[in-house]
């Protein structure tokens, strides 16, 4: 920390014990808070269920009070980034605030100082690709292009496309090229049985195999995004094999890593356990057909919040991508010792790193990957996204589930887009839109809404052409 603010320590309680007999009068006690500017005012979020407006405000304040050091980090105990971390983040950041440069700053960072899990090298391509479309700023990731290129690891495939750091392949070279301090070890979702006490862990009993399902879905993904970055820079044979090798990716996942009899993904090749995380990143990533989509859906459901507070993120981001949003809804408005609700239960102000101290019990009380509902509240409840560079276009879905109201305020770098709807029983849903230019938006309304669509603009009624 700069010398003139200190060391910081994310205390938010002081305990004064007054010894019997005494007495004592307390005078002047202040507390300083130190963190990254950020506008209070940049973002808003009401809506008929309180639980969720308590949740969105812990979220927010995480996001807020999270960033005193400079980058984004992954709480007080080791206060170093780490990429898994910081892409739930960056997301929460923009949604809260029209600020970038610490999400970027972190990315640089990333570059030269990388993490060691397989999945964290996977995030490097989604979070530029997600840098771009929330700014319209293309120079990170053509500067970093080769860098991030790598960090698709499929310099690690086989024939069929799928990758694993157990066969050889990741040598000395590639761990020096990576910018690692040493060979990557697939994650899946942290922390395991064997790192708490009891019977506990965030991986539902997740097999570990070689071709692990999980690290393959984000190899899938991360070549996707990959794509994206190439065509956005106009490199044309690059975006081209990319998305052939991505292609080949989904295909081989769908092949050999997939159940036909149960109707779900199992953990990996060889393996026949399937747990949450092997079908969550699955339906996240987009690799679920339509035809398979109502079993890994059901499985999911079986499973319930049996993921970290990382792994909520995807959770969330699948089932909303397949418009699960009642279920959706009651994950976040939940209220047992697996909830956002448990953790403001517990007496933090912050999100916490593990659900409990049962599920983690050296957590820390500042950790903002589990702030999850600050980005997706407003990205899929809501449904604000942008679908076009630095929101030169945009999509509103918002899913409401049983909500009867709900009103936000997101920030973009052409200003605010502000956004309520009405969603009574018996009733059209309603919603209302105010849109900076130049943006311009396409709006999808749910399917539960009665009678032919149509729009009031400038006071006059048109009707909707979809």
């Amino acid at each position: 920390m700069p010398p003139e603010i200190g060391e910081v320590m994310p205390f938010r309680y002081c305990e004064i014990i007054i010894p019997d007999g005494k007495s004592a009068k307390l005078i002047d006690i202040s507390q300083v808070m130190v963190h990254y500017p950020f506008n209070d005012d940049a973002s808003h979020f009401k809506c008929s269920d309180e639980t969720l407006n308590q949740v969105w405000d812990i979220c927010k304040h995480t996001i807020k009070a999270t960033t005193f050091c400079g980058l984004y980090v992954d709480g007080d105990r080791e206060r170093i980034p780490y990429e898994g971390d910081a892409y739930i983040n960056q997301l929460c950041h923009y949604c809260l605030d029209a600020s970038y440069e610490m999400a970027r700053a972190t990315q640089r960072h990333f570059i030269h100082h990388p993490t060691w899990p397989t999945e964290w090298l996977l995030h490097s391509p989604l979070m530029a690709w997600a840098e771009y479309m929330y700014t319209g700023d293309a120079a990170f990731m053509d500067e970093c292009y080769d860098d991030l290129q790598l960090r698709t690891l499929e310099c690690l495939k086989r024939e069929d496309g799928l990758i694993s750091t157990e066969t050889g392949m990741v040598t000395s070279e590639l761990v020096d090229a990576l910018h690692l301090d040493r060979s990557p070890k697939d994650l899946v979702d942290w922390p395991p049985k064997e790192f708490t006490k009891g019977n506990f862990g965030e991986r539902d009993e997740y097999d570990m195999a070689p071709v692990n399902t999980v690290v393959n879905a984000f190899h899938y993904k991360a070549l996707q995004a990959m794509a994206h970055i190439a065509e956005a820079l106009n490199r044309k044979a690059d975006a081209s094999n990319l998305s052939a090798a991505a292609a080949l990716v989904a295909k081989s996942i769908n092949e050999l890593l997939f159940d036909k009899d149960r109707g779900v993904y199992i953990d990996g090749e060889s393996s026949t356990h399937a747990s949450l995380h092997a079908n969550m990143f699955a339906l996240a990533f987009g690799l679920v057909s339509q035809d398979r989509t109502k079993s890994v859906i059901e499985f999911i459901k079986s499973r319930g919040m049996a993921c970290s507070v990382y792994g909520a993120q995807h959770l969330l981001d699948g089932l909303y991508g397949a418009g699960e949003d009642g279920y959706e809804l009651s994950l976040m408005t939940a209220r047992h010792d697996r909830s956002w609700w448990n953790m403001i239960e517990l007496g933090s102000t912050m999100t916490l790193e593990a659900w409990d101290w049962k599920y983690k019990n050296n957590l820390d009380w500042n950790h903002a990957w589990g702030a999850a509902p600050a980005n997706i509240i407003p990205r899929r409840l809501m449904g604000l996204r942008p679908t076009a560079p630095g929101f030169g276009d945009m999509i509103i879905q918002p899913q409401p589930g049983s909500l009867e109201y709900g009103e936000i305020k997101l920030p973009t770098p052409h200003g605010p887009v502000e956004m309520s709807f009405e969603n009574k029983s018996g009733k059209a849903f309603q919603i209302h839109v105010d849109i900076p230019e130049p943006i311009t938006a396409t709006v999808h309304l749910p399917q539960s809404n009665h009678g032919q669509p149509f729009v009031v603009k400038g006071g006059k009624h048109e009707l909707s052409k979809s």
